[in-house]
């Protein structure tokens, strides 16, 4: 299929590309918010302006907000990107999939690996969040701090998961729909064409992580997310088929906000935002148990077969060019 966008366009074009799409994605996303939020929620415009202002003084204010992060989640992460790789005469496995699906068991323990490394991953996360910066940074690190207080109350606000259709309101909005977006654009779209701009996958893995992890303004969460974002495209780098890191995130999300349910339904006595680091027994068995699974999921991965379909599409790109 030839598409309006042509197929041979230098990475850095497609990069650009990928922006403006996305962009056009939050536009439709917000104009359908404002029709929604009236319809749904009966706010108007005037009152949308107070509630955004300050979410905590509206009683309708943590739905109000879900719904916009949903909105803006589908349409800049996935609506927009899936658009622009059909605009290229690409369908979404040919552009996405050099590989063909590895079998569910892979599925299912590329997603249970991000859980196996929780633990280790926790003593990073406590590293991290008590940084503290030099003197001469710290006019950032204040700034930093301010965000990641004012994030974290907008997190407590929508992460209010104690009912089972809350819990499935954050799954699909929290899980679901950032898994897909967020592996679309990072892993699909980004870490392919750094990879072929650089001609590196390595550096394509960690440039995709990097921006990934700094997206989220999270300073204090910084090399965590970094280094999950890593995973991530290492498994995609490994198996190429973009459902194995959406799985992966999938798991990664949804079990922190079925953890959450848990704890808001006082199923469990834990505090699930914690960033202090597990006991030290679990972080050594988290190791060992990890890189176990990392080295047995690169084995087989590396076993798994070519798309035939993609096979004839780098026939066709390397005639092209």
């Amino acid at each position: 299929m030839k598409g309006f966008i042509s197929k041979g366009q230098h990475p850095f074009f497609i990069l650009l590309l990928l922006l403006a799409f996305m962009l056009g994605g939050y536009f439709v996303a917000s104009f359908l918010y404002l029709v929604l939020v009236n319809a749904v929620f009966g706010i108007g415009i005037a009152d949308l302006t107070s509630l955004l202002a300050d979410p905590t003084e509206h009683p309708e204010g943590a739905d109000a907000l879900l719904l916009f992060q949903g909105l803006v989640q589908f349409f800049s992460f996935v609506v927009g990107p899936l658009l622009m790789i059909r605009l290229m005469g690409y369908t979404t496995p040919d552009f996405l999939n050099w590989k063909k699906l590895p079998v569910p068991a892979l599925l299912l323990l590329a997603g249970l690996l991000v859980i196996f490394i929780m633990p280790a991953n926790s003593l990073i996360i406590n590293w991290n969040a008590k940084l503290s910066l030099p003197d001469f940074m710290q006019g950032f690190e204040q700034w930093a701090r301010a965000k990641e207080d004012e994030l974290a109350e907008l997190t407590k606000l929508i992460a209010n998961f104690g009912t089972v259709p809350r819990l499935l309101m954050g799954l699909v909005v929290i899980a679901v729909i950032p898994a897909i977006g967020e592996e679309l654009v990072f892993r699909g779209i980004l870490q392919r064409q750094v990879h072929r701009w650089s001609g590196s996958a390595h550096v394509a893995v960690w440039v995709a992580a990097i921006i990934f992890a700094a997206i989220h303004v999270q300073f204090f969460g910084f090399v965590p997310r970094a280094l999950l974002g890593a995973l991530f495209g290492y498994l995609y780098l490994w198996s190429g088929n973009i459902w194995v890191p959406i799985v992966a995130h999938f798991f990664n999300n949804g079990f922190t906000v079925f953890l959450l349910y848990l704890q808001q339904s006082k199923a469990i006595d834990y505090n699930v935002e914690s960033t202090e680091p597990m006991p030290i027994y679990t972080i050594v068995l988290s190791l060992v148990l990890s890189a176990a699974v990392i080295y047995y999921l690169y084995k087989q991965f590396m076993q798994t077969p070519t798309r035939e379909a993609s096979i004839a599409q780098a026939a066709e790109e390397r005639q092209n060019h």
